[in-house]
């Protein structure tokens, strides 16, 4: 290894931002590719099949039907609102911090499947397949998103209201 190249690589000290390399990466895309490709289905399976067996459902499987349908189909916007804010940065349409601002609007964490209860067992095959895919795609984003979004919150124990305050009491104990 020649003198140079020690040099370079002391002088590039910076740790590698893994988060958001991923961000830009392939395996991003994919998994952009996958959320969509879930959403689409999801329509799909909902709007014709899915239509269908909930017709066929008992009174109790067919709340469960429309409860967790209800549940997916937000669940799949939030993931879908996403990607596609991430996307946009990616494109460079916005910074990471514009990104990280509208993102406030979007709830990753999401409705849960109650995946129990009276009519659970009637819910269709593909409903709950659905369901799955729909949670393990959650979990990915929430990682990812933890990952590149970890610098931006705030640290533990402050608290901006409570140092507002603290100012305020300050500047009104001088004027007694």
């Amino acid at each position: 290894m020649s003198q140079d190249s020690i040099e370079d690589r002391e002088g590039d000290r910076d740790p590698i931002d893994f988060a958001r390399r991923f961000a830009n990466s392939e395996t991003f895309r994919n998994l952009f590719r996958e959320g969509m490709t879930l959403v689409e289905e999801t329509a799909s399976y909902l709007d014709g099949p899915g239509r269908s067996e909930s017709k066929e459902l008992s009174r109790a499987g067919s709340l469960v039907y429309a409860t967790e349908s209800m549940r997916l189909t937000t669940r799949l916007m939030q993931l879908a609102s996403w990607l596609l804010l991430q996307r946009a940065v990616n494109e460079g349409e916005m910074t990471q911090i514009q990104a990280g601002l509208e993102k406030s609007k979007v709830r990753i964490e999401g409705p849960n499947s109650s995946r129990a209860g009276p009519g659970w067992d009637e819910t269709p095959a593909m409903l709950k397949e659905l369901i799955d895919r729909s949670i393990r795609l959650q979990e990915r984003i929430k990682k990812l998103d933890a990952a590149i979004y970890a610098d931006e919150k705030p640290e533990a124990g402050l608290n901006p209201v409570a140092n507002q305050i603290d100012l305020l009491t300050s500047v009104f104990r001088r004027q007694d």
